[in-house]
């Protein structure tokens, strides 16, 4: 594999520690800006929504640029955003810094896919492409764990100077190892906008956005949850989120075989097991043994569902996927944002800190609902024995 994979591993693990490292420091930082926990909380929803509208956006208006200069330009979007939070002195400030690292998420990981794939041969694409989303992987299981260590220990502001600096090695290696990239012939924005003309592609970016909408509901608020409830120390937190990022590796490892062997079905067993873990978080988060282990298979059924979720709208916007990816991308952030909030609803209305996993649970279930109806659809067109036809949605 070529070393330019490895920058744009880097990128994706500065990314992704930036994005849910806020989880294991809301207490500091919501003591630090005088602020609710509730309210520390939005700030994960804000980045959540900054995703939702840079990834489609800046996918767009980078269709006719390099792709090398696009990864260069996400990349100091990124950085600029984390030192704005690093120097943020005040909640506002740090919003609006959280909001401009998102921009950069979902169109960096739809162009760096384009990229990945294009540096080796055809038969080793999916691997370059799996090896750059290594970069996400390791952050939940190294990154987000160390950054909330780093955090506790010299202040929350410590963390994003050091994302910072990851964004800058990032950003250093995409312009010194990555080779030229031309601008991709592609369908046209046109043809990739009329995929959204598709009921299910509509359909599978609705389970995308309610299934980790009720992971959210409940990840946003662990730190909280583990200390208040379960009664572990704040450094304990650290060691929860290795077990949760474990939990996640081996749950998007699952969740990918299972989808190759059978897509559906395996979305219809994951989200009812997600369900079925965030229900028994109620009870577990009081004691810290039991709260520890499903920790771990919280954070296997929350990610075994990213695999399955990602290539079902690949599959529904066939010859157009950049875009659609980029959505998708967009629905998982929109999710992360309205579990978010809704989790801290609960919390905001003195129904304790175990609340927001009646939220997930709620939320993985209705998730659960748009698949079988997506399904059911599938099957009545298999039946009639005919194409998939292109449906509008308005």
């Amino acid at each position: 594999m070529p070393a330019a994979l490895l920058a744009l591993a880097i990128g994706a693990f500065g990314i992704g520690t930036t994005e849910f490292v806020i989880m294991g420091l809301l207490p500091e930082v919501a003591t630090d800006l005088d602020v609710s926990i509730p309210s520390a909380g939005l700030l994960i929803s804000g980045y959540a929504l900054g995703v939702v509208v840079g990834a489609p956006l800046l996918t767009a208006i980078g269709s006719k640029i390099s792709r090398k200069t696009v990864l260069l330009s996400l990349m100091g979007v990124f950085i600029v955003g984390n030192l704005v939070s690093a120097l943020a002195p005040s909640y506002g400030v740090l919003m609006t810094g959280r909001v401009i690292a998102a921009l950069a998420h979902g169109a960096f990981f739809g162009v760096g896919s384009v990229v990945a794939a294009s540096l080796v041969a055809k038969e080793k694409q999916a691997g370059a492409i799996a090896l750059m989303f290594t970069g996400l992987t390791v952050a939940n299981v190294l990154g987000v764990p160390g950054g909330t260590a780093l955090g506790q220990q010299f202040g929350w502001r410590s963390t994003f100077w050091a994302v910072t600096v990851l964004g800058v090695v990032g950003l250093l290696g995409i312009l010194f190892l990555v080779p030229k990239q031309h601008v991709g012939e592609g369908p046209g924005l046109r043809s990739e906008l009329a995929v959204f003309r598709n009921l299910q592609v509509w359909l599978a970016l609705a389970m995308t956005a309610l299934g980790f909408a009720g992971v959210f509901a409940s990840f946003t608020y662990i730190a909280p949850m583990m200390t208040e409830v379960a009664g572990f120390s704040s450094g304990a937190v650290t060691w929860l989120l290795v077990l949760f990022g474990g939990g996640l590796v081996v749950g998007n490892l699952l969740g990918g075989k299972a989808a190759d062997r059978s897509l559906m079905p395996s979305l219809y067993v994951i989200l009812a097991l997600l369900a079925a873990v965030l229900v028994v978080f109620v009870f577990t988060a009081h004691a810290q043994v039991p709260a520890a282990v499903t920790i771990a298979l919280f954070g296997a059924a929350g990610f075994a569902t990213v695999a399955p979720l990602q290539k079902r709208v690949m599959d529904k916007a066939p010859g157009a996927p950049a875009l659609a990816s980029a959505a998708n991308i967009a629905a998982f952030n929109l999710g992360n944002a309205i579990g978010a909030y809704l989790g801290g609803l609960t919390i905001e209305h003195g129904l304790g800190y175990t609340a927001p996993n009646w939220v997930g649970a709620a939320l993985a279930v209705a998730g659960l609902g748009v698949a079988l109806t997506s399904g059911l659809l599938d099957r009545r067109r298999r039946t009639a024995g005919s194409t998939e036809p292109v449906l509008t949605t308005v």
